[in-house]
């Protein structure tokens, strides 16, 4: 008998991805949650606002899983997490929500599931506690901590990087881009929910999603520019990291704000927050070997997840 999965924030990069993975399952019948109708979305799909319990309530009725994938603004996501969790109580489904690596916030050094969570690294990361700690109280949740997911057409990880560096914005950073990259390939993600839906057991457990044997950030960079053919990989001062991140960053960002009230879209450069430069200098690694364990996941080969994403930036001009 098919399992119903309800995917919110299906309209997303994961979400989209995981859509077409689950639609490959035989013992899978998934449905797409959007905010707006999508004629791209090719999956069943309802339309509604996933922060209104009573809508929640009534499109979760009968669903066995649902999968909470929304994570744009912090506001959003507490709002839809509270509405989910109120509406779950009437129906009992298996929810799979999305967390993040930044529940870690600012630690360092080999981190597992039971390392204490900060969220002290901005509203985004503090939000994803908030929400770890509602969910703590429905007994049937798997969460799921992510670190930086990248693959063909990842917005964040794959396309942003990939632009910078054919920019020659971004190469080796020296000690700048000495923290640790602890990726995970989109794929590896969907199997992860994949496997846990399958797996009675996972219910009331949290999973560490991040690649073995992780590299630095100069080492993703260097292999991603050489993928792209985006060579020599220039050597990027820490003054020009300054000026990103202290001069260009917020011009940009006030760019995309003021583009984001045109009726047109604007194809603005990509920015490097100060936080995001911190995060490439951090000395942090998720250790996954729970997810190996208990969800099966092995890793994908971070060369030919390299090689496929630079594919798909290649056929996208």
């Amino acid at each position: 008998m098919k399992r119903t999965v309800l995917v919110l924030g299906a309209g997303g990069y994961v979400g989209r991805k995981l859509m077409d993975a689950l639609s490959r399952c035989e013992d899978m019948q998934p449905i797409a949650c959007l905010r707006r109708q999508s004629s791209a979305m090719g999956h069943a799909s309802v339309c509604f606002d996933a922060t209104d319990p009573v809508e929640l309530e009534k499109h979760i009725s009968g669903i066995d899983v649902v999968v909470n994938c929304i994570g744009s603004d912090p506001t959003v996501m507490k709002h839809s997490a509270q509405a989910l969790l109120q509406a779950a109580r009437s129906n009992g489904p298996l929810i799979v929500h999305f967390s993040s690596m930044a529940v870690y916030g600012s630690a360092c050094g080999l981190l597992d599931e039971n390392a204490p969570l900060r969220g002290d690294i901005g509203a985004y990361a503090n939000a994803k506690v908030e929400i770890e700690r509602l969910m703590a109280s429905y007994p049937r949740r798997i969460i799921l901590r992510p670190g930086c997911i990248y693959g063909p057409g990842s917005p964040a990880w794959s396309s942003r990087i990939a632009r910078l560096l054919k920019a020659r914005r971004l190469g080796d950073l020296g000690a700048a881009g000495d923290g640790i990259a602890n990726l995970v390939h989109v794929d590896d993600v969907a199997a992860a929910v994949i496997a846990g839906i399958r797996r009675p057991e996972c219910a009331g457990q949290v999973f560490n999603l991040a690649m073995k044997n992780p590299p630095t950030w100069n080492d993703y960079f260097i292999s991603f520019a050489k993928a792209l053919g985006a060579v020599p990989v220039r050597r990027i001062g820490e003054k020009r990291l300054k000026a990103e991140g202290k001069v260009f960053a917020p011009a940009l960002k006030i760019l995309e704000i003021l583009a984001g009230k045109l009726p047109v879209s604007l194809d603005l450069p990509p920015f490097m927050s100060p936080g995001l430069l911190s995060l490439f200098r951090q000395d942090i690694t998720l250790v996954s070997e729970k997810a190996e364990r208990e969800l099966g996941l092995v890793w994908k080969d971070l060369e030919i997840g390299l090689r496929d994403s630079a594919l798909f930036e290649e056929e996208k001009k």
